[in-house]
């Protein structure tokens, strides 16, 4: 774990910050070696917006990582507790098994009974860095959501970051302009903070309160080094709703508070869409990086189709692979239990295990700097027939193995040249391993003069 820079309450401590007047940070230094940059490459990035590094002042067993168009691509988990499951050590161990499955930052969602206590285990147990959405958890402290004012969120704001929370959902980009223009959708407004945040407007007659006390923001985000993640309010919740005139009036919003935020050393990523179908994916990487100055694209999903209940981790999946190949700088996962229910233990991991292959797939197709690697590692082991090595190199091990093992289970499988597919006379890879390769050499030859002969 690095060093972490000196700091007060007073100061800006900003990544950006430091940045912006040539400081290679320990922060920067860990990122750079975890992504195999120079340093210098890492501050300039962060420097100009285009990468952030997550890392409250406050997290002291974070490991510093990197979410930007240069590093590879990231995912996140949500968990958190419900009003219906509150339980502070399930959520503790939902964090360990997300971090074992590949989680590069994780989401506390909490919304039930013991929030802070929970939340404070989680960071306290985290190398990784923790996101929260502070509007749930000042709803709590108030009767109705029209009961909350700009002094109550942004006091949550400054609370959650002296606890360490390393990044912030913020939904200051949800105007009462664009509220109209969900009118007519099929699916309204799927987003929990946005679907707060327009009752609150649509009540008061008044602008969104983060949006009047954005400043008020940007100094707690200074002070303890908080990300800002611009959140989608107003994203689509169905392919229906894709790309209309509400997600991009929303976007250009967010756009002007970037700006707004870089002005003040602040970091900054964007969230994406929900719901997209496949043409339009492409299109609205492109929109975000020009609206939004290339800020990190942060996706939630994006779901492919609306048909898939209980399997959404395999339609969001597919949109994830394709945005991270356009640009998108982490991809939120998603579970089976998507708009079904709260998610257990076995759900993370499916959900991980499925963004994960989304993830390398799109370092691949960017031609990533060594994500081939793997790839060609795992091949060579398949072609040899070294199933240990072949179980090592899987993105699950065990479960590789026990497939494996369902039908030959002996250890003296291990080290056949097939599987229970093809056997010992169909396997491709082992015929071709026989092939005699002079023989054929000499045979296409022949041919070649036989061909020549019948020509002339």
């Amino acid at each position: 774990m690095p060093q972490r820079m000196e700091h007060d309450d007073r100061s800006c401590v900003t990544q950006m910050h430091y940045a912006r007047r040539g400081v290679v940070t320990p922060e920067m230094a860990a990122v750079a070696e975890r992504e195999k940059l120079s340093p210098e490459e890492i501050r300039d990035e962060v420097a100009r917006g285009r990468m952030i590094i997550p890392a409250n002042v406050n997290h002291r067993a974070l490991e510093p990582m990197a979410i930007g168009l240069r590093a590879r691509v990231k995912i996140n988990a949500n968990i958190g507790n419900s009003p219906t499951t509150s339980d502070l050590q399930q959520e503790v161990d939902k964090l360990r098994l997300a971090v074992r499955w590949g989680a590069d930052t994780v989401m506390d969602l909490s919304t039930g009974k013991h929030i802070d206590e929970t939340r404070q285990a989680i960071i306290d147990a985290s190398s990784v860095p923790i996101g929260t959405v502070p509007i749930y958890q000042a709803l709590t402290r108030v009767e109705r959501v029209e009961d909350l004012t700009g002094d109550d969120l942004v006091a949550m704001i400054e609370h959650q970051a002296r606890q360490g929370v390393d990044y912030m959902t913020v939904h200051a980009g949800i105007l009462v302009e664009h509220l109209p223009l969900v009118q007519h959708r099929l699916t309204g407004i799927v987003s929990r903070g946005g679907g707060l945040l327009a009752r609150w407007m649509v009540h008061h007659r008044r602008q969104n309160p983060l949006y009047e006390r954005f400043d008020d923001i940007l100094d707690i985000c200074r002070r303890f080094d908080v990300s800002l993640s611009l959140g989608d309010g107003l994203r689509p919740g169905s392919v229906a709703d894709a790309s209309d005139a509400a997600q991009f009036a929303e976007l250009r919003t967010l756009g002007e508070l970037t700006e707004r935020a870089w002005a003040r050393d602040v970091q900054v990523m964007i969230e994406g869409p929900g719901h997209v179908p496949m043409d339009q994916l492409e299109m609205n990487v492109r929109k975000e990086q020009e609206l939004c100055h290339e800020a990190p694209f942060y996706t939630l999903g994006p779901l492919v189709t609306d048909v898939a209940p209980g399997y959404d981790h395999i339609s969001s999946a597919i949109g994830a692979a394709i945005v991270g190949w356009h640009g998108a700088s982490m991809l939120c996962y998603v579970t089976p239990k998507e708009h079904l229910g709260l998610p257990h233990a076995e759900d993370v991991k499916q959900g991980l295990i499925a963004y994960r292959i989304a993830a390398h797939a799109a370092d691949l197709a960017r031609g990533r700097p060594g994500a081939r690697k793997w790839d060609d590692a795992i091949s060579k082991a398949r072609f040899e027939f070294d199933w240990r090595e072949q179980f090592r190199l899987a993105l699950d091990p065990e479960t590789a193995q026990a497939m494996h093992d369902e039908t030959l289970a002996d250890d003296y499988f291990k080290s056949t040249e097939f599987c229970s597919m093809c056997g010992p006379a169909f396997c491709p890879m082992h015929n071709f391993r026989d092939v005699d390769w002079a023989a054929l050499k000499s045979t296409v030859e022949e041919r070649r003069t036989a061909q020549l002969s019948a020509t002339n």
